[in-house]
């Protein structure tokens, strides 16, 4: 069971198996999650009636009525019992909030729930945060706040608005939030102007004054920013955080207390617009078949101390975010981009992790120091693969190669998940302007560094093991049973077959993967499918394998700079063989450079808090992308577009652009006056006359309709759609008409095979890919 739960008092007396009815009300009526022994106790069952509540909590969890996870079940598809709100709308005096994280796999909205406040409570304003218990009542749900939260970012980001009568409005950028604010003090802001506000008043009184305008909505800069805003990311240092970064970036280097590397020819290959350099690696033969093999990580540590008001602010961002125009660092500049980044022909302060490879790619060793590094290149992956492929590469680059086949050949033994997605890439000018947006290409320099990588993170989550210190882990577990449940239903609609008896591994995915055909749409949607039903990765202290990466203890280690996780890792190493520094006198940061008494303590608090903030910066960072793909195609409205549908649902379709992503709606009532049938358990709709279907996987050309760089919304039509037209409401079916026509040109017309009329099977996703991050790298940029 997770959290504390406050029990109804059981009163009742239950004879024998509860019913599933009995079962639902059960768990309705608690404030948390809750698990098979709880519901046992409540019900007061012993013996074999145990052994068929689990039969039956199965049967539940296989009909949609509940979901589970780690052993503990709530009402499937609703909102969780206790979560954190945020209030978007006063509806004539009453707060409206939405749940501050939802992504579902369909697209769908995020409910709006009533927030009841209480009389004694401090009334509740647009944009405050709460911890609330949630309930569904009738068709909507209600919210009593428990307690007020601390106000992410307590601003709106909006456009102003002048209406016909004068009055200024603030329009939202979060297409979360439906309704304008009145604005009662515009400052020294102009209509069409993007502006951070904050709420003023209360009730039905409520409204917003402007208190920094930032210009024009649709310049690019103005895209990250947003997600700055909407997502409260911390994004200015405060002023002792930079002066005490300026006396961390001044400490030196004891040559007397570091292993020295600087005479081997360390190399760091990274993109070639990097602004930091966090690795770098060097591999020599051994003579023997195998290699010696050095990963080189900024001793981040060294200059970040615990307790530290640097160390306090980077806790709190809890890692850097990436965005096509600009970076907001985990680290003040000075450490970041500078002291801690491993330049090219610069002395520099590394955690140096040293592994011996076998002739058949296996880590038989490793150890951990603090050294002194000077990198001999820094190369970007493009020449540096350019260099391999023309046969004029340098020696160290060519024993990188051989050490990595042999790495590459090991990690082909363990059969990790390979889903091979696209990711798109923003090309800004140097105007900031958009040049265009492509799918970024995938080298094997990448690979070459990600196994370096992950080796190292191996190593260090076994070091820290073999001396039993607390370990920060990078946890995927393995897919759950009701995510198993939808891929199975969604592989026998393309023919395929996925057993549930057998166990779950990554190669059995692959393998599924290979058999799909040499059809490259095809695979990745197959893959996009797999990807949806893996669960989210995260941090924690508790080791419960990476099932992504077959590998059972893993820890993120090689990126300190940019993740807070790996400097925990860092000060777990630093503490566990001793490599602590001699503290400089007259220094006034600290002096210890392990670990903090109260993570030691405590993993778990901070591993929880870094894990949002990574989730937090994954969103923020989508959605920046999601706003340049549209603010890219807003000049190409009215144009057609080759598209797979990605998500069906009652009121129309979800699709994405082919080649390029932006996901945009095609609304039902653009499909004509045909009465379009909804099929949920095949994602399908079905027009009652035509017969024409819109499945997801079907690929089809769409125009766009519009393109909103604010929100970063899109909108399709079927090309000969009868756009202005609307179906029939639910119930009331239009009269039969004539079946001469065929199916409408852009939709697909499936045979009694579930074959389109290429003969290939429909195919598809919901959802975006890239919500696992688990390599041993992950991704940097400008």
């Amino acid at each position: 069971m997770q959290g504390h739960m406050n029990k109804p008092k059981n009163t009742k007396k239950f004879e024998g198996l509860p019913s599933k009815d009995q079962v639902m009300e059960f768990i309705r009526g608690s404030d948390t999650r809750v698990g098979k022994r709880e519901i046992a106790k409540h019900f007061r069952l012993k013996g074999q009636e145990k052994i068929a509540l689990k039969s039956l909590l199965k049967d539940m969890a296989e009909e949609g009525l509940i979901d589970s996870s780690k052993s503990a079940f709530h009402k499937m598809g609703g909102v969780p019992r206790v979560t954190v709100l945020k209030i978007v709308e006063i509806d004539d005096g009453e707060p409206i909030a939405v749940p501050e994280s939802w992504n579902p796999d369909d697209g769908s909205a995020p409910p709006r729930l009533r927030v009841i406040e209480k009389k004694k409570q401090a009334a509740l304003r647009t944009g405050d945060r709460i911890l609330a218990r949630t309930e569904e009542k009738g068709s909507g749900w209600l919210a009593h706040p428990m307690k007020k939260l601390a106000v992410a970012e307590d601003q709106m980001l909006g456009v102003i608005e002048i209406d016909g009568g004068g009055k200024a409005w603030l329009a939202p950028v979060d297409k979360r939030i439906r309704n304008s604010s009145p604005v009662s003090d515009l400052g020294n802001a102009e209509k069409g102007q993007l502006v951070v506000a904050e709420p003023v008043g209360r009730g039905r009184n409520s409204s917003v004054k402007v208190t920094e305008v930032l210009g024009d909505p649709l310049a690019p800069k103005s895209f990250s920013l947003i997600a700055i805003h909407k997502y409260g990311i911390p994004n200015r240092f405060p002023q002792e955080v930079l002066d005490e970064a300026e006396i961390a970036a001044k400490l030196p280097l004891s040559e007397d207390h570091r292993e020295d590397l600087r005479h081997l020819p360390i190399i760091a290959i990274d993109p070639a617009d990097a602004r930091d350099h966090d690795d770098a690696i060097w591999a020599e033969s051994d003579g023997e078949g195998g290699f010696r093999a050095l990963v080189a990580i900024a001793d981040v540590s060294f200059y970040v101390r615990p307790g530290s008001n640097i160390d306090k602010e980077a806790r709190r961002r809890g890692n850097s975010v990436y965005f096509p125009d600009r970076v907001v660092p985990m680290l003040p500049e000075v450490l970041s981009a500078d002291v801690c980044s491993l330049g090219e022909g610069r002395d520099r302060a590394a955690m140096a992790c040293h592994l011996t490879i076998d002739a058949e790619g296996r880590v038989t060793d490793w150890r951990f120091t603090r050294a002194l590094v000077r990198i001999e290149q820094v190369i970007a992956y493009e020449d540096a693969q350019a260099q391999i492929d023309e046969g004029n590469a340098t020696g160290p680059i060519n024993a990188l190669w051989a050490c990595w086949k042999a790495l590459n050949s090991a990690r082909d033994d363990r059969d990790p998940l390979d889903l091979d997605l696209p990711e798109r890439r923003v090309e800004l000018g140097e105007d900031g302007k958009i040049k265009g947006i492509k799918v970024r290409e995938r080298l094997d320099a990448h690979r070459v560094v990600e196994d370096f990588m992950i080796a190292a993170n191996v190593a260090a989550a076994k070091a820290l093991e073999s001396k039993a210190s607390p370990v920060v882990y990078r946890i995927h577990e393995p897919p759950t049973r009701e995510k198993l449940i939808a891929l199975r239903e969604y592989f026998e609609s393309i023919g395929k077959n996925l057993a549930l008896g057998q166990v779950i591994t990554p190669g059995l995915f692959n393998r599924m993967i290979k058999d799909v055909g040499d059809d490259p749409g095809e695979k990745a949607l197959v893959m996009e499918a797999v990807l949806r039903s893996q669960t989210q990765a995260y941090y924690g202290p508790q080791n419960a394998g990476h099932f992504g990466l077959a590998l059972g203890s893993y820890a993120h280690f090689t990126s300190p700079i940019r993740r807070y996780a790996d400097l925990l890792v860092h000060r777990a190493l630093v503490d566990s063989f001793k490599l602590e520094q001699p503290k400089p006198k007259g220094n006034t940061i600290p002096a210890h450079s392990g670990l903090a008494e109260k993570d030691r303590a405590d993993l778990g608090k901070i591993t929880d808090a870094i894990s949002i903030t990574e989730r937090r910066a994954m969103e923020a960072e989508r959605d920046t992308v999601d706003r340049y793909v549209a603010a890219w195609l807003s000049a190409r409205v009215g144009e057609v577009f080759q598209t797979r549908i990605t998500g069906v649902q009652k009121f129309g379709f979800f699709a994405t652009i082919v080649g390029m992503g932006g996901d945009g709606l095609v609304p039902v009532s653009t499909l004509g006056r045909e009465y379009f049938h909804y099929d949920e358990g095949a994602h399908k709709l079905t027009g009652e006359n035509s017969g024409t279907t819109y499945t997801v996987g079907d690929v089809l050309d769409l125009r766009l309709g519009e393109a909103n760089p604010l929100t970063g919304a899109l909108k399709f039509e079927v090309p000969d759609g009868d756009g202005g037209q609307k179906v029939e409401p639910r119930g009331r079916r239009p009269e039969k008409k004539s079946d001469k026509g065929g199916p409408r040109k852009g939709g697909s017309r499936q045979n009694k095979t579930g074959k389109d009329k290429q003969g290939k099977h429909a195919v598809g996703k919901r959802g975006r890919p890239g919500n696992i991050r688990h390599q041993g790298r992950g991704k940097k940029k400008k």
